[in-house]
């Protein structure tokens, strides 16, 4: 009997439902995701995150959000490992992308599949590295306090000019999301950054860690992880934030694996020295 091929597969949109099943996936290659991520996620673009489907069995997965009109970004690119090799990614790939409709995409992408990505049209901007570690203990710096609802307008901002779109239907949830802790600094009445840490799979999560400076960086950072002296803690800094990799490297954190931002146009200017840490891999 010949096996299903990539023509047999059926490409349709996911739901929320559908999240533990590509969350799991995840899981198993390592990537640890949140453990409430899919709330976040799903509130940025219902429409952006694709389940293949054999005989209605679910064996591949992609996600293609978009922001505004003109960006959009890859992520949760997975095929069942007992399923590989058949087509079924690409296939998926090929489905999902046009959800994109002519927008810049941005994806974080393991290195080894850097050249098919380039193939199809991505080019790479800077790696990505994740810097595992034991949360410091730390003392609290009187100018960072936990986020409140008061501080949308303001946070929605500041995440607006280190990011390249907007994205407040995301942060509104991202900031509140079950077991998520956001902090902000001030410093004469003006946001001087922002974090935000949550429960994973295998390890805590920071991210975004978005900062003026490394002094902002470093203030936030012992606030986020205050509670969690002893447990281990992941961070995702891009390789070109030199200050963001000496902060976690001063305190023991080491790196643990890598990815490649890759883009297939120009995005907006944005403020990438303040970016000590990447919101997600997945939602970039």
């Amino acid at each position: 009997m010949t096996s299903p091929g990539p023509q047999d597969l059926v490409v349709t949109q996911a739901s929320l439902d559908d999240w533990p099943v590509i969350s799991g996936w995840a899981a198993d290659e390592g990537w640890n995701p949140g453990l409430s991520d899919g709330p976040s996620f799903f509130a940025q673009d219902p429409g952006g995150f694709f389940l293949g489907r054999i005989d209605g069995e679910p064996v591949s997965a992609i996600s293609v959000v978009n922001y505004g009109g003109d960006y959009a970004f890859l992520g949760c690119y997975l095929v069942r490992p007992d399923l590989r090799g058949r087509g079924y990614g690409l296939a998926t790939w090929k489905a999902a992308l046009a959800h994109a409709e002519g927008r810049t995409i941005g994806l974080d992408g393991v290195v080894a599949q850097q050249s098919n990505y380039r193939q199809s049209g991505f080019e790479l901007a800077h790696r990505t590295i994740r810097f595992n570690g034991t949360a410091p203990a730390g003392e609290a710096d009187p100018e960072v306090r936990p986020a409140q609802p008061a501080d949308l307008d303001a946070l929605t901002a500041y995440d607006s000019a280190c990011y390249p779109a907007d994205r407040p239907l995301f942060l509104q949830r991202w900031l509140t999301g079950a077991g998520h802790r956001a902090f902000l600094r001030r410093t004469e009445g003006r946001v001087t950054g922002y974090g935000v840490i949550r429960p994973a799979r295998d390890a805590l999560r920071i991210g975004p860690l978005f900062a003026d400076t490394a002094e902002d960086a470093q203030a936030l950072f012992t606030a986020l992880t205050a509670d969690a002296t002893g447990s281990e803690v992941a961070i995702d800094i891009p390789e070109t934030n030199a200050a963001g990799i000496a902060l976690v490297e001063k305190l023991g954190f080491t790196p643990s694996f890598e990815t490649a931002r890759m883009y297939t146009g120009p995005v907006r200017p944005f403020a990438s020295e303040r970016v000590f840490g990447v919101t997600t891999l997945e939602l970039g």
